[in-house]
């Protein structure tokens, strides 16, 4: 095979799911074929299971978070059986590290299976517990500011994927065992990330203070000379500010503050939309890597499909744009029910493929759907 055919098969094979979308943008959206490619995913994530570092990680919480959801809004059994089996084969147990937000996040399934279940000696609530005490209460050496590196670890939730990992667990354990001092000390520790990574002009989050601009040469910028804003980081935020949203008390003392964190951010993760459906891995550089990436895209539709739901955004600006998100999310599904174009773990914008997966991409896939099935016709 001679250069130049290597090279023509190499761009299509990069560009074949936006050609694909391209053609479904403006279809309307069949809730049938919503349910059957949910389902469709779930079969084959289930059929191939992966983890980072243990099965209760925060790539499986991730993922089950996507679970949890779908079956909120289908009551699909094969949801809830996905979601039961995985607990009682995980004992219930976080993962191993007390004082990280990511060990925490299998947990919001957890919860949710523990608010359906009403069969006593069933669900054991209890390592949720000793977690959440331990993270929040206990001394540790970030929230002291003492291991301080590159990445700014001076804060418990230095990093702004944590902001889907913990708050959400800790709104919902609030909510379940109605103990609102947990929301207090949620809302505490987001405002210590929001203050050290959120960038008021982008309206989007720093990953990390590796990528925040302190004015000086050695910041670290995209090619074009921006700013890098990552886009499944700022999606884990957004994802996360819906989730909270949907449990968190209309009436809690700070709740103004995530809606018009949400609103703000959702304006703004608008404007970054591509004309294929899908946001680039790098908001401000899309030409970096150019091609749609799924797991930030599936926060985000999933973000901007509950705002619609629950009122907070406008129809008119909001719908077309996530209806074209959904079906461009859809091109991107092989035949059997694998969600490619997933960018791997990591902490920076980095490309993607028709052949990358990760369960966590499964997760924003059914999150997604979860809301579009919901949305006015």
């Amino acid at each position: 095979m001679n250069k130049s055919i290597l090279t023509l098969f190499a761009v299509f094979t990069l560009f074949n799911c936006s050609v694909a979308q391209k053609t479904t943008l403006q279809e309307p959206i069949n809730k049938s074929d919503v349910k059957a490619a949910m389902i469709k995913a779930l079969e084959w994530q289930e059929a191939h299971p992966i983890f980072a570092i243990a099965p209760t990680d925060w790539t499986a919480g991730a993922y089950y978070t996507g679970v949890a959801r779908a079956h909120k809004t289908t009551k699909d059994m094969m949801y809830m059986a996905a979601l039961k089996n995985q607990a009682y084969w995980n004992n219930w147990q976080t993962y191993t590290r007390l004082h990280h937000a990511d060990d925490v996040a299998i947990s919001y399934s957890y919860l949710y299976i523990g608010m359906n279940d009403k069969r006593k000696g069933f669900v054991d609530l209890e390592p949720t517990k000793k977690f959440l005490d331990a993270h929040l209460y206990e001394d540790d050496v970030w929230k002291q500011g003492t291991r301080k590196n590159e990445m700014g670890q001076t804060i418990l939730w230095w990093w702004c994927d944590a902001l889907f990992m913990a708050p959400p667990v800790l709104n919902l354990y609030a909510k379940h065992t109605k103990q609102p001092k947990y929301l207090d000390e949620m809302h505490k520790f987001y405002m210590q990330t929001y203050n050290q990574l959120y960038d008021k002009e982008e309206k989007l989050f720093a990953r990390d203070m590796r990528y925040v601009w302190k004015g000086s040469k050695k910041d670290k910028k995209e090619a074009n000379g921006k700013k890098i804003f990552w886009s499944r980081g700022n999606g884990w935020v957004l994802g996360g500010l819906a989730l909270i949203l949907d449990d968190m008390p209309k009436d809690y003392k700070h709740y103004s503050f995530y809606e018009n964190l949400y609103e703000e951010m959702s304006a703004r993760i608008l404007e970054l939309q591509h004309e294929d459906g899908l946001w680039r891995t790098s908001l401000l550089s899309p030409e970096s890597f150019n091609h749609g990436e799924v797991s930030g895209s599936g926060f985000y539709t999933f973000a901007l499909a509950w705002g619609l739901n629950n009122g907070l955004l406008e129809k008119s600006k909001y719908a077309p744009a996530v209806k074209k998100a959904w079906n461009a999310l859809a091109a991107c599904q092989h035949e059997d029910g694998r969600i490619g174009w997933v960018q791997n773990i990591g902490a920076s914008p980095e490309p993607a493929s028709f052949d990358s997966w990760q369960n966590f991409g499964t997760g924003a896939f059914l999150m997604a759907g979860s809301e579009i099935l919901k949305l006015e016709d």
